[in-house]
This record gives C-alpha cells, sequence and structure tokens, in this order.
C-alpha cells in the first residue's frame, strides 16, 4: 500500500463535496465503488443552490466562537429554527447567544424557503 500523507485538512459541506466529486469524475472518468455511492447519496441529499452564499453570509455575521467547521455544519442540515439551531451544534462544546442563533435560522430560513 503506498503511503499516503495528509497535507491539509479544511472543513468542507456536501455541497462542496459534490463540487469534489464532479472534478475527480472528470479526471478519472470511473470511479470506485465508495465513490459511486457518496455520488449517489450527494445528488440525493444536496439541494441547496445558494450554498456558498449562504456560508460567506452567516461567516460575515461575525458570531463570536462560530469556527467554521461549525459554519459547514449549518449549511448542509439549514436548521430554520432556533431550536433546530441548538440540536445541531449541541455535539460541539459551544455557547452562542440566543439572539445570534435567531440571526442565524433567519438567514438560514430565508435561503431554504428559495
Amino acid at each position: 500500500m503506498p503511503d499516503i500523507k495528509i497535507l491539509s485538512e479544511t472543513p468542507m459541506n456536501i455541497y462542496q463535496l459534490a463540487e469534489e466529486m464532479k472534478a475527480i469524475r472528470k479526471r478519472d472518468k470511473e470511479l470506485n465503488f465508495r465513490a459511486n455511492k457518496t455520488e449517489e447519496y450527494l445528488q440525493s441529499s444536496a439541494e441547496l443552490k445558494d450554498a456558498d452564499t449562504l456560508y460567506k453570509k452567516i461567516a460575515a455575521l461575525d458570531i463570536p466562537r462560530l469556527r467554521e467547521q461549525h459554519i459547514h455544519k449549518i449549511v448542509e442540515l439549514l436548521p430554520a429554527t432556533v431550536q433546530d439551531m441548538k440540536v445541531v451544534l449541541q455535539g460541539y462544546t459551544l455557547n452562542i447567544s440566543q439572539e445570534n442563533m435567531k440571526k442565524i435560522a433567519a438567514l438560514v430560513a430565508e435561503f431554504a424557503s428559495k
């Protein structure tokens, strides 16, 4: 087995992964079994067209302690209410004020309704 080295790790959401899969398909022409399964899943679940715009708008809110990985998770799951936002972020040790959660939820609800 070849010695694989990880050059960098950056979080990405499923919409960015779908774009990467398209580029890999162009490059390799044929995908292996796992890549095909991943591509099928992405096609069935990645429905938001303006994911990059939503990511940039959430990042522009400049909410303290909200990191890139958290924003990607929000973009993937699209929590449209504050309660949904709490559920999405409960897996992280993160404290976000109710006011900031309302801002994010309102922004996500606007994009999810499109």
